[in-house]
């Protein structure tokens, strides 16, 4: 692993688990065995360094959508959607400082202020949304699906669906236990009132 590889998957647990104003660069450069200067050398400060880290959290969820979604081409929508449902919890629990880091508030006060923090959530939202809604419109084509409105609906699934996945980060509620209340009110909102 390259030493700057080094030093994004140590600022990757670290901003999960104390923030970004918790985050010192010299526990960073303790953890990393990287001098101060090293890590201002590959990153131009602080929030460059969290822009990184953002951007490789953006990169390796929807890689794993990405690699996901091929497997499950040829699957009829409604079993589509439960498998993104399926897959978007696990993937939560295996990439979980990741997954922390976007549940945390800071990123979204950056995004205020800060046009490539707000393009790194838009891509990873957006592109969950797509893969939620095309499952939707697959189901809405083969019937196993009704729904007013494809996009809508997702947003509400996705909603759903991405608090459980907080309520678990959090460590409030495990999201385990909730799994098959959670299909069966997915179904129900899918069914469209059927």
């Amino acid at each position: 692993m390259s030493k700057r590889n080094a030093i994004l998957a140590s600022a990757t647990r670290l901003f999960s688990r104390n923030g970004f104003q918790g985050t010192a660069m010299a526990e960073l450069s303790t953890i990393t065995g990287a001098a101060t200067g090293t890590i201002f050398h590959h990153f131009k400060n602080k929030e460059d360094l969290f822009l990184q880290v953002l951007n490789e959290v953006k990169k390796n969820i929807l890689d794993q959508f990405e690699r996901h979604q091929q497997t499950r081409r040829d699957q009829k929508g409604l079993a589509r959607v439960e498998a993104v449902i399926a897959f978007y919890l696990h993937l939560a629990g295996a990439m979980e400082d990741q997954f922390l880091i976007l549940h945390r508030h800071f990123p979204y006060q950056m995004a205020e202020t800060s046009p490539v923090c707000r393009s790194h959530l838009e891509s990873i939202y957006t592109c969950l949304l797509d893969i939620f809604e095309e499952g939707i419109q697959q189901g809405m084509q083969d019937g196993s699906v009704a729904v007013d409105s494809p996009r809508k609906t997702a947003m509400v699934l996705f909603a759903m669906v991405d608090g459980i996945v907080r309520l678990n980060t959090y460590r409030v509620y495990d999201a385990g236990t909730l799994y098959d209340s959670l299909m069966v009110a997915c179904r129900r909102l899918l069914a469209g009132g059927r």
